[in-house]
């Protein structure tokens, strides 16, 4: 099944596919693949509100990969303390074939999830890993074209970038692990090169068979591909630019046969705005994730001073994979208006499983078994509403503003610790507040960009959040900026009511 083309400010939901399927398997006490998923469990991700799941670590690891992940068994026992042999699979980042895990159902078994989504109305995103390979992929020992190659001698004085690789011919060559610049090679992987046009090519034609399955990709550490950091990375050995970046060949090379094919890019080091002129519909902000996780409003409400055209490409976050568990980064109380702000701002939003419910283990990507912890009936009961709300068109298609706090008074300071802004569209409002501190704070809000469209109104309204009415006389909305005061970790997400002021003085003169 197709689905129509993508809806702004989409809703995603990250799944660790065999850390997934293995829970609901001893949920439901028996082997649950992609293909035999119970509808209950479709319904459930329905209720989220979500556009599209997102499949991590669907792709087949190969036993180099497997048996590497396993020299790290020791360290696996942080997250899962019971962890045996059994529970380890390879990394889902050293990819040994771009075909679906057989014992996670295979490229039928996704067919099926795909179609039971589509009838839902949610699409089906996975991952594609533009820098690197797992040591058993094919392209090894066939195309040593497509790769980063070392020489013999580098090979004897840097086994921690380079391994030996044998050749489909018998023949050997060295070869790079995959990596960044800052950190050593990942020794489950090879280095592939950005500037080969073979593999270019190969990239279009891997990802043209994966768009036949599914409706975008996030792809893994994309900024690495990008021609500065490819030469800062691996110009020593030689490799020279071509006439057109990786990411504008390769994606556009996509895109002219699957025209609505999502790209969303990881990326850090500020190169968001380099990939989206690239090509990318979204890319990670860190930055945000950061300074939500540092607790500075100011330095936050900068960065959301931003352009909307450059907000509006980007995609948010409070916990993925990559990143701690915000019910251990941010604690539960704190994580609550961290989510209302990741959810309420223009932009993509990246939901975690396990996210809703408080838990707190980061597992490593090799394993295929979560600990059983508690979960937080209090926090999923917040998510279900704030997703609730965050279904609302004014989400999508309204104009964003952000608006500027001003102290509530003479050596009153609490307006720091704000963050305030509105949507608008036809005539919905929302006003959102969030008080990212551990202080009691207050201030006024400047309201004056809704000033020429509110003024005829009398205005009542609504915190969806804890579904109640905050009164305030129509005067207080511009005369001197709305006053507002937010408990530590506390948000309004106020729904604007508005009655016409003719209306009200005409009632009062009937009664």
């Amino acid at each position: 099944m197709t689905l129509p083309c993508w809806q702004p400010h989409p809703v995603i939901y990250q799944i660790n596919t065999a850390v997934w399927l293995n829970t609901l398997s001893r949920r439901y006490h028996r082997p649950i693949t992609l293909y035999n998923i119970p509808e209950e469990v479709f319904h459930e991700l329905a209720g989220y509100h979500i556009d599209a799941v997102w499949l991590m670590g669907v792709w087949h690891r190969g036993e180099k990969c497997r048996a590497s992940a396993l020299n790290y068994l020791h360290e696996y026992r942080g997250a899962l303390p019971d962890v045996t042999p059994d529970d380890v699979i390879g990394s889902a980042y050293a990819i040994g074939d771009y075909r679906v895990a057989d014992n996670l159902g295979g490229r039928e078994g996704m067919a099926v999830f795909r179609r039971q989504l589509g009838t839902l109305g949610i699409k089906l995103i996975t991952d594609f890993v533009p820098n690197h390979v797992g040591k058993d992929h094919r392209w090894l020992q066939e195309h040593p074209e497509y790769f980063v190659l070392g020489t013999p001698e580098l090979l004897e004085a840097d086994t921690t970038n380079f391994f030996a690789n044998t050749l489909a011919d018998g023949s050997q060559n060295v070869v790079a692990h995959g990596r960044d610049p800052y950190f050593p090679g990942w020794i489950d992987t090879a280095q592939l090169n950005a500037f080969s046009p073979e593999y270019r090519q190969a990239a279009i034609e891997t990802l043209r068979d994966i768009a036949q399955q599914c409706d975008g990709v996030r792809c893994d550490m994309a900024m690495l591909m990008l021609d500065d950091i490819f030469l800062q990375t691996w110009g020593w050995r030689g490799v020279e630019p071509l006439p057109q970046d990786f990411w504008s060949t390769v994606i556009g090379g996509v895109r002219a046969h699957y025209p609505d094919f999502l790209f969303i890019a990881e990326t850090y080091w500020g190169l968001e705005y380099a990939l989206q002129l690239e090509g990318f519909d979204y890319t990670y902000d860190k930055t945000c994730y950061d300074r939500l996780l540092e607790g500075n409003a100011d330095s936050l409400y900068a960065h959301l001073s931003a352009h909307p055209d450059f907000l509006r490409r980007n995609i948010r976050f409070i916990e993925n994979h990559d990143e701690p568990r915000a019910a251990s980064a941010f604690g539960i109380e704190r994580s609550r208006p961290a989510a209302v702000l990741i959810a309420t701002t223009p932009g993509a939003l990246l939901l975690h499983d396990g996210q809703f419910v408080g838990r707190r283990v980061k597992l490593p990507v090799q394993i295929q078994r979560e600990p059983i912890e508690p979960e937080h009936d209090a926090l999923k009961r917040f998510y279900l509403r704030l997703l609730e709300e965050r279904q609302h068109d004014i989400y999508r298609y309204g104009e964003w503003t952000l608006f500027r706090r001003q102290s509530a008074g003479a050596g009153y300071h609490g307006h720091q610790n704000l963050i305030a802004y509105g949507w608008h569209l036809a005539d919905e409002y929302r006003l959102i507040v969030i008080n990212l501190s551990g202080m009691w704070s207050q201030a006024r809000i400047d309201l004056s960009p809704w000033d020429g469209l509110l003024n005829d109104y009398n205005v009542r309204a609504y915190n969806v959040m804890t579904q109640s009415y905050a009164e305030h006389s129509p005067e207080e909305w511009f005369n001197n900026g709305l006053y507002v005061e937010l408990d530590p970790y506390h948000v309004k997400v106020y729904k604007l009511h508005l009655e016409p002021k003719r209306m009200r003085q005409h009632a009062s003169e009937t009664f």
